[in-house]
């Protein structure tokens, strides 16, 4: 059978990696950008190489990506952005692409990518049924504020630098509605996994909604 890859995406304190750390503890392989991102510049790597052959002295003291020296020269810099997406993002496609097959070569027929910016990168159609974690702004704002340890304005800056979560809501399949419990939230995911695994719609009072105070 062919592997089936849901997605899995969200704003800042959202909660979406708390329902991460959920469908990995059900037993669904977890593939997270991030650490996709993070790998394809690991030391030694072609991505690295690439990087200090365009940007100049970016690396850190031992060896690896100095990310905050890289962010100062492309940060406000829209053409060097653009250059470092066109470095690394194909090389995370085909590493994406290369730890699904693997997983498919091992039998796995469900697997979940977790992406912050699954939407704003225009992967919403490759990676169905998506799944939004969503919650008010205000209940975002508080747990970004209590989390990071940030007052209100800060709060402000970070949500708003995002695409708002309403137009993520827009492009989803299955909204999980993060307002309240973790209980409620673990047992939603819980029913979601289940159904996915069925190859079944979710469940459209419960799948559609949970609750936590995760991050």
């Amino acid at each position: 059978m062919t592997i089936r890859v849901f997605g899995l995406t969200g704003g800042v304190a959202s909660g979406k990696s708390t329902v991460a750390r959920r469908i990995s503890a059900l037993g669904v392989p977890v593939i997270d950008a991030d650490e996709v991102a993070r790998d394809v510049v690991l030391p030694g790597s072609e991505g690295l190489a690439a990087v200090v052959a365009e940007f100049g002295d970016v690396l850190a003291f031992d060896g690896s990506l100095d990310r905050k020296r890289l962010g100062a020269r492309v940060f406000a810099d829209v053409a060097a952005r653009r250059r470092l997406e066109a470095i690394l993002h194909p090389r995370i496609a085909a590493e994406t692409a290369r730890r699904i097959g693997e997983l498919e070569a091992r039998g796995v027929e469900l697997a979940c990518y977790d992406a912050a910016l699954l939407v704003e990168n225009g992967l919403q159609r490759a990676f169905r049924p998506l799944v939004v974690v969503a919650l008010s702004r205000a209940a975002q704002r508080r747990r970004l504020m209590r989390r990071e340890l940030i007052d209100a304005d800060e709060a402000d800056r970070r949500v708003d630098a995002q695409l708002p979560l309403e137009a993520k809501v827009a492009a989803a399949d299955i909204v999980l509605d993060n307002e309240g419990t973790v209980e409620d939230l673990m047992a939603a995911v819980d029913r979601l996994v289940a159904d996915l695994r069925r190859d079944a719609p979710p469940t459209p009072n419960d799948a559609r909604r949970a609750s936590s105070e995760g991050s």
